[in-house]
């Protein structure tokens, strides 16, 4: 050992290690070079997490594989660029402040709320900013966003207003995904489906030409039955044919309703015979959709019964199903009644059993682009493992809807959108008005271009999360500021969970596609996932 030089007999790693991460920070050794024009870049879609919790052990699992991709390209001599960003809005972060201060969005003004989340938000980043450097990831800090900076809303509602010019987005009434605890719609993606107990009960339904006989249809939603708009059997079950295009008499309501045949309709389950009511299911919402049948809206938002409901109106849904269920009991109409385990679709984040509503909302199209989303997946993207590939074309394939991109929250992205207070014509904003709050700012317009009204109406719903993230491979590579931005897209490499493929993955794929014709990154990283002490998987 040289002269001079002690060393420690004990390693000491929170002595050593701070000192030397902040020496690397200082000089910029992981700092990517934007005036590099001589190595290759090699670009990282880093994902940004949600900072609504701690930096848990599935993010150190995640951030270990592409800290040590980063790593190896370096040393190939290669201009990194490893950013970390922060997916700050959205159901998390709502729900764990509403959890913590023990309210409810709508129990104090949205600008204390959104002051609350910013706050909870903050807080967070700065203990996983802490955990992430603790364990040395070689991030280039300098690259750090939040997507509730208002330059990222910028960068988010300029793609909303190229999608919208675009013909891509459009405002239409709908079915979608509802949950009623969180008071917003959520896509596809965001249900989840857990498996449940109930009950199924047998209900009678007389014949409308026959008083004194009756069909038994088995269903798991009788609080629904105000809402029946037909009953439904398989076209080829021989105990039914004979009674398609008779009608029914619905039990409590009295109004009548045909018999369908449909090739929907699985005749193993329960009696053979459906009841089609708007809505139970996404079943139901095709066979309305295919028939032409009346909607009768008797769930409400907040998860009430609705006026259409009759007798039942005000009541909860469980409120309402142990009602009805007295009243078919009393009326001799519940032949009986037998558990059962199924499938129930939850919200992702607070695990309320969704309603499948009719309202106004902001859509992507969505499945117009399925094709061209699954030939660049399948042949322009490189994925480790290969099969994982098939999680996101299957999908894709798989999707009945368009992409709802409006939500009913509070701290989010706003959708830059305002509407005529006389004739209702929609104004979207211009590239240089961005970024905006129609909430609180007017469209920088003297009068409606189509009636001449001066008073404007803003758009109070906000965007999707996803929304905000699915642009992160173009936000990476400069755009839309830095000319040569396409010098460092697509990403070289896309690396994420595999529970968040047909969400973060396919949003990105659609998004990118939609915006600049071409896959937004070339390999993708899939990883597991690790559980906690209660089996369920540590999530982004």
């Amino acid at each position: 050992m040289e002269k001079g030089r002690d060393f420690p007999k004990d390693y000491d790693p929170g002595e050593v290690e701070p000192k030397w991460q902040e020496f690397w920070e200082r000089e910029g050794i992981y700092r990517f070079d934007w005036e590099d024009e001589e190595r290759p870049v090699f670009a990282i879609d880093t994902p940004p997490p949600y900072p609504s919790g701690e930096f848990h052990m599935g993010n150190v699992l995640n951030w270990t594989y592409f800290d040590v991709v980063a790593r190896y390209k370096r040393m190939r001599g290669y201009n990194v660029l490893f950013p970390q960003g922060w997916d700050c809005h959205g159901l998390p972060t709502e729900v764990r402040v509403e959890q913590k201060h023990g309210i409810t969005k709508t129990q104090v003004p949205p600008e204390e709320f959104r002051r609350l989340c910013v706050e909870f938000v903050e807080e967070n980043i700065r203990a996983m900013k802490r955990a992430i450097r603790r364990l040395g990831y070689s991030i280039d800090w300098s690259l750090e966003y939040k997507t509730m900076d208002p330059d990222y809303w910028r960068r988010t509602q300029l793609s909303f207003v190229i999608l919208y010019k675009k013909g891509l987005i459009y405002r239409g009434k709908h079915p979608v995904n509802w949950c009623p605890r969180c008071g917003t719609a959520i896509a596809d993606a965001e249900v989840e489906h857990e498996t449940r107990t109930g009950k199924l009960y047998y209900i009678r339904f007389g014949l409308a030409d026959e008083p004194g006989r009756y069909l038994t249809i088995a269903t798991t939603r009788p609080e629904l039955i105000p809402a029946c708009v037909a009953a439904a059997v398989h076209p080829e079950d021989e105990r039914y044919r004979a009674y398609v295009g008779r009608e029914l008499v619905v039990p409590l309501v009295g109004r009548r309703v045909r018999i369908f045949a449909d090739e929907m309709v699985d005749p193993g389950f329960g009696t053979g015979v459906v009841m089609i009511c708007t809505y139970g299911d996404k079943e139901d919402v095709r066979f309305v959709a295919r028939h032409g049948l009346p909607v009768i809206a008797c769930v409400g938002e907040d998860g009430r019964m609705t006026e259409q409901a009759g007798k039942y109106a005000g009541l909860t849904i469980e409120e309402a199903r142990r009602a009805v269920v007295e009243d078919l009991r009393s009326a001799g109409l519940l032949e009986r009644e037998e558990p059962i385990t199924h499938e129930v679709g939850t919200c992702w984040r607070c695990h309320t059993p969704i309603e499948i509503l009719v309202r106004e909302q902001w859509f992507m199209r969505t499945r117009q682009l399925t094709e061209e989303v699954v030939k660049k997946a399948l042949e322009e993207v490189r994925w480790y493992p290969d099969y994982m590939k098939w999680r996101l074309v299957d999908w894709a394939r798989s999707l009945d809807w368009d992409w709802v991109i409006s939500r009913q929250r509070i701290f989010a992205t706003p959708i830059p959108v305002w509407y005529c207070a006389r004739c209702g014509h929609v104004i979207v904003a211009e590239p240089d008005w961005l970024p905006v709050d129609p909430r609180r700012e007017p469209p920088k317009l003297d009068k409606c271009p189509k009636c001449g009204c001066r008073e404007f109406k803003p758009e109070t719903d906000v965007l999707d999360t996803w929304f905000d993230s699915s642009i992160t491979c173009a936000v990476h590579a400069g755009w839309p500021d830095k000319p040569d931005w396409r010098r460092r897209f697509p990403a070289d490499l896309h690396p994420s969970g595999y529970d968040i493929i047909r969400t973060w993955a396919y949003y990105l794929m659609v998004r990118h596609i939609a915006l600049f014709g071409e896959a937004p990154f070339r390999a993708c990283l899939i990883n597991g996932m690790v559980l906690g002490t209660d089996g369920r998987m540590m999530h982004k």
